[in-house]
């Protein structure tokens, strides 16, 4: 879906957008959901850091224990995969939550009620390389790189250099009985 150049165009142009949307960079966080949202908050800091001269502050998030679906049998949540880790006040700022992809709305609802806990923000904005549709919880992307409509047993996989040593974005494209 996503060569390593238009990913690079999309966060640039993410960058360009949140620095139009927001009247001061200074009190601006972006906070990665990990794993790959942490990567992209930064790659975005740098983007509007070049263009306005100000490095926003960058944070990590872990939504594991925040999931709604920990319940359910069908959760395959990654315990351990990285953990909640910022070291700047969210109280009275806007904080941009990054992810790789959005989907359902669950990681960003579990997100949401995770930075409430520590604080309250002046408002909170969301930004997502990719949106690959089947929204369950009425949250949309206020940045947003690219758009693709998939099936529910697609797959959207997001490939970056500071986790898996390339940049690239595959949609994988779930094989579908010949008798339905």
């Amino acid at each position: 879906m996503l060569t390593p150049d238009a990913i690079a165009h999309a966060i640039h142009r993410m960058a360009q957008e949140i620095i139009e949307a927001n009247d001061s960079m200074e009190s601006v966080a972006l906070l990665g959901i990990l794993s790959r949202g942490r990567p992209l908050a930064e790659r975005l800091a740098r983007e509007i850091h070049a263009m306005t001269g100000v490095l926003p502050k960058v944070g990590s998030l872990s939504t594991t224990l925040y999931r709604d679906d920990l319940r359910s049998s069908h959760a395959s949540a990654k315990m351990g995969s990285g953990e909640t880790h910022f070291d700047f006040d969210v109280d009275g700022i806007t904080v941009i939550l990054v992810d790789d992809v959005i989907s359902k709305g669950r990681t960003t609802r579990a997100a949401l009620d995770e930075v409430m806990d520590y604080g309250r923000p002046a408002r909170v904005q969301l930004a997502c390389l990719i949106d690959r549709g089947r929204r369950e919880l009425p949250i949309q992307p206020d940045y947003l790189g690219w758009s693709i409509r998939t099936d529910p047993l697609d797959h959207v996989a997001v490939k970056l250099d500071e986790c898996d040593g390339e940049d690239i974005v595959l949609l994988e494209r779930a094989l579908h009985d010949a008798n339905e």
